[in-house]
């Protein structure tokens, strides 16, 4: 796919009709490169959520960061619960309780057996790959294995990127690349499923009959199963940096990059509710 075949393809923010918004309840983002610009949160973006959540909307980040990060986000920001490390949980913050409430997909046990495999996988991608490094949030991580290709590392090329997924998948790993990271895991896990699992637990509602009741936001191929199955489904418009390697894009595009893209998003969004 080329990227002037995906831009053809992607519908300008604009034409997201005000009566598909009326009908949402709830908003689904991704974090990095899309809430954040150059790894800091912009105060649009941030401002942005909060008047998403004044307006009633649900909110959910879906995120590759690690669950020390979600243990924060869940706590801090005015969001329902937050999907960690591609989907291994998530967790919310019980304000009748006053606490932190977590769901994994595997028990402890499975973790620390899945993170002594993950080892190995690391030696082999760092051994094999010059210029990447372990992520540095990595050991704030409870079930994945993330490696920097481009957050505090030079900039690596595609091939470099191509040959980190392949020894994850050479080791019966899963993995995902985002705008900085290949994360790799062992399951078959994704986003979309721990999000399922997250509306259905929490607000009671079934996705699979009710996906238009939802938008999700995000910008990198990690993306793709959730820009694949939300009928509102919008990329901030560097998700074009990875059109050649996407087979879902998005249904939507905004005009802007990262942080300032989302608060576009969200001012459409806010103008039609």
């Amino acid at each position: 796919m080329s990227m002037d075949s995906t831009t053809t393809a992607i519908a300008p923010l604009e034409t997201l009709s005000p009566e598909v918004i009326r009908r949402l309840d709830g908003v689904l983002l991704d974090l990095d490169d899309t809430f954040t610009t150059k790894g800091k949160i912009p105060s649009c973006a941030f401002a942005a959520l909060w008047d998403l959540k004044r307006a009633g909307l649900r909110l959910v980040p879906v995120t590759g960061r690690p669950a020390g990060w979600c243990d924060h986000i869940a706590r801090m920001w005015p969001v329902d619960g937050v999907v960690g490390e591609n989907g291994a949980f998530y967790f919310w913050f019980d304000g009748g309780e006053g606490r932190l409430r977590k769901h994994f997909l595997d028990p402890e046990d499975v973790r620390a057996g899945k993170r002594e495999r993950l080892l190995r996988v690391r030696d082999a991608i760092l051994s094999a790959v010059p210029g990447c490094a372990v992520a540095s949030d990595q050991p704030y991580r409870e079930s994945d294995l993330a490696i920097d290709y481009r957050e505090d590392v030079a900039p690596l090329g595609a091939e470099s990127v191509r040959r980190i997924c392949e020894l994850f998948v050479a080791h019966g790993a899963t993995c995902k690349v985002s705008s900085i990271h290949v994360n790799g895991w062992f399951g078959q896990y994704d986003k979309l499923q721990m999000a399922r699992r997250l509306v259905e637990d929490r607000f009671g509602i079934k996705l699979d009959t009710s996906r238009e009741r939802f938008a999700y936001c995000g910008d990198s191929p990690n993306d793709e199963p959730m820009f694949r199955y939300f009928p509102v489904s919008v990329g901030v418009r560097n998700v074009l940096k990875f059109a050649a390697d996407m087979q879902f894009p998005p249904r939507y595009l905004t005009e802007h990059e990262g942080g300032e893209g989302f608060a576009e998003f969200a001012c459409h969004l806010l103008r039609h509710l």
